[in-house]
């Protein structure tokens, strides 16, 4: 077997687990308002079971009332969800999956609206702008929160659970007591590293003491803190060695609190692993199984860590939302089948913030689970026009479905403006994702014909019963904007393909995500860039994450940024524009002395034109007199995110 140490079994305290594939607790939003488990949770997790990860861990599921951190978070504080933990811990058993619970109180990180009480940390420090501050607990009411941690973990057993999970990382209310960062307290949880850790001990002597070592009781730890001043990496070995002497059966190693949540959900650039060392440190002070996450997506560096001793379970985090069935496809040696996570972040990490249900760029299953893959009533001969990531997805869902499906792409190469996205630096895994669609879209069996553009004459002599209209987008040429059509003005997308050579000094007008990240690959590779964006920002349009990185790499390479700038006439050598942030100021100022311009402001949907305030889709219109079913999916409609498009495209295909 390729990866025969991740696919060995381990002992966690009483638990056996059959293999070293994890799935981390991720707030997914499915669950119901009252704190129970819905149909679509049940769904979900006997998925990831079914895809052979050994150990699932349920999500942070709350321990007290009043610490409630969010509408949809399932609660363990009553009896009331005990049956629908039930539900999805015997679904789970039977595909031969061992199910942890994550037991959690937000702590300074919850919410006092969504709580309907205060909530608390070790001391009222705010855990960012903006944020509630939190109510330093009394000293008596710390050992009332210890029994509800003893209280739910006895429920979790009841459900089914062969494992809980202590939350204790990321700055949760345990962690507020752990750090010197964020406890200033002077009773007996405060002060020394003893006293620090004390609610930690009784926490765990009380979960131990209720559960009768009838299941494992494991810890979530941070491997570091990233804040300066808070635990370190150092300090981390030292609290593992204790919580093995408190008792605990296994460790789940993570990293930094929310105010460096680039490392605790890392964007595309970084890569599985980024914590590794950080975590062979930890493995070294502890004699417990550690499970180590940290944007694992393939499994080859995951064996190593199993191998090498740096850590004994790896969990597969966004990557089990991407394809729940990793495991599997891992142990048959099917990784081409594999559907790689991107790191996105836009449908995972911004809908658990937001109170919404989970969903996934390259999976739209995600979150879908309940709904199966009904086959078609009637298979009927469906054209896709265009091979973008919407088009491809729409593709293979119908011809999985029982449809006949044929997929055109205008040019000799699938993937549409996804593909070149993959581009810039840090965006490489990207590539990953387009071509898991072109497998799929092959084994699936749809027809795929490449160089070849549609016509109306071709489908009136063809007759589909369905076209699904996946054309995408252009780049945006605003016609307003004098100077816009000169020929010597080089367009983002041909820069990044190598289609149009650009001189050493370089103007990037547009400073969204598209302008942004093509001023960073060409700085990489030693151009001298400016970058000139009409808002007051360049990026706002680039989630948090994501833009921490770009903005260091305009700062390493010295990006000159010119904001508030409204661009009124292109040269070859530059542009003129106003104030955009002061209407009053006549001035026309200049941004000359270049190379080269590259317009990348943007995209805008292929054959449409605009009648006044509305957009007419030209050959979506032309097609409906030919066709009886026309769809449009993606930038077809309107230049998006790729969450959209393949969300529409999933949605098409199960419609048709």
């Amino acid at each position: 077997m390729k990866f025969k140490n991740m696919f060995s079994p381990i002992q966690i305290g009483p638990m056996t687990v059959k293999n070293r594939f994890v799935v981390p607790p991720m707030g997914n939003n499915f669950a119901n308002s009252d704190g129970t488990w819905s149909d679509q949770s049940v769904a979900y997790y006997s998925e990831r079971a079914k895809g052979q990860f050994g150990l699932i861990t349920i999500e942070a599921t709350v321990v007290h009332k009043g610490a409630k951190g969010g509408p949809k978070k399932p609660c363990l504080y009553d009896d009331n969800s005990i049956e629908s933990l039930k539900r999805i811990t015997d679904a789970c058993h039977a595909e031969g999956a061992k199910i942890s619970i994550q037991l959690q109180n937000a702590g300074p990180e919850g919410n006092a609206k969504n709580a309907g009480a205060p909530i608390e940390a070790a001391t009222a420090i705010a855990s960012a702008d903006g944020r509630d501050i939190p109510e330093a607990v009394p000293t008596e009411k710390v050992y009332e929160l210890v029994k509800g941690y003893g209280d739910a973990a006895v429920r979790a057993m009841k459900g089914g659970a062969d494992a809980v999970e202590i939350h204790m990382a990321h700055g949760y209310l345990v962690n507020s007591f752990m750090s010197p960062r964020t406890n200033k307290r002077v009773d007996e949880f405060g002060g020394s590293f003893e006293n620090r850790m004390r609610f930690s001990r009784l926490i765990i002597e009380e979960v131990k003491k209720k559960t009768e070592g009838k299941i494992a009781v494991l810890a979530r730890i941070n491997s570091t803190e990233d804040m300066f001043g808070g635990l370190d990496n150092h300090d981390m070995c030292a609290v593992a060695a204790y919580l093995e002497e408190c008792g605990i059966d296994g460790l789940h190693v993570s990293r930094a609190v929310h105010l460096k949540d680039e490392y605790m959900w890392a964007p595309t650039g970084i890569h599985g692993g980024f914590s590794a060392e950080l975590v062979a440190n930890i493995k070294k002070c502890v004699s417990v199984p550690v499970i180590t996450v940290g944007r694992y997506t393939e499994p080859q560096f995951a064996e190593q860590m199993i191998k090498l001793g740096n850590a004994d379970l790896v969990a597969f985090g966004r990557q089990s939302l991407a394809d729940p069935h990793t495991p599997e496809k891992a142990q048959e040696e099917r990784l081409e089948d594999l559907t790689p996570c991107i790191a996105c972040l836009q449908g995972c990490v911004a809908n658990m913030y937001a109170g919404k249900p989970l969903c996934c760029l390259v999976n739209p299953v995600l979150g879908r689970e309940v709904e199966g893959l009904p086959k078609a009533e009637k298979a009927k001969k469906v054209y896709v026009i265009g091979g973008g990531v919407a088009g491809m997805c729409a593709a293979f869902t119908a011809k999985r479905r029982g449809h006949d499906v044929t997929l055109f792409e205008a040019t000799d190469k699938l993937g549409g403006n996804m593909r070149l996205a993959a581009y810039p630096p840090g965006k490489g895994d990207i590539t990953g994702m387009i071509r898991s669609y072109i497998v799929k879209c092959e084994k699936a069996g749809v027809n795929i014909k490449m160089n070849t553009k549609v016509t109306a004459q071709m489908l009136k002599e063809d007759t589909p019963d369905a076209v699904i209209l996946a054309t995408g987008s252009e780049t945006l040429v605003l016609p307003f904007i004098k100077g816009i059509h000169n020929p010597d003005i080089v367009y983002g997308v041909d820069c990044l393909e190598g289609t149009r050579p650009v001189g050493h000094k370089v103007l990037v007008v547009g400073g969204g995500m598209v302008g942004a990240e093509t001023a960073d690959f060409l700085a990489e590779q030693g151009h001298e860039v400016a970058v000139i964006e009409m808002r007051d920002a360049i990026g706002p349009d680039v989630i948090h994450e994501h833009r921490v990185f770009l903005m260091e790499a305009f700062e390493k390479y010295g990006i000159k940024q010119i904001t508030s700038a409204a661009v009124s006439e292109i040269f070859s050598d530059g542009v003129s524009y106003k104030n955009a942030a002061d209407k009053s100021d006549e001035t026309i100022y200049e941004a000359r002395g270049f190379d080269t311009v590259v317009l990348s402001m943007g995209f805008s949907s292929r054959y449409t034109h605009r009648d006044g305030q509305n957009v007419v889709y030209d050959f979506a219109e032309e097609l409906k007199d030919i066709v009886p079913e026309v769809h449009m999916v993606g930038d077809a409609v309107r230049a998006r995110r790729a969450l959209d498009a393949t969300k529409e495209a999933y949605d098409i295909a199960l419609k048709l």
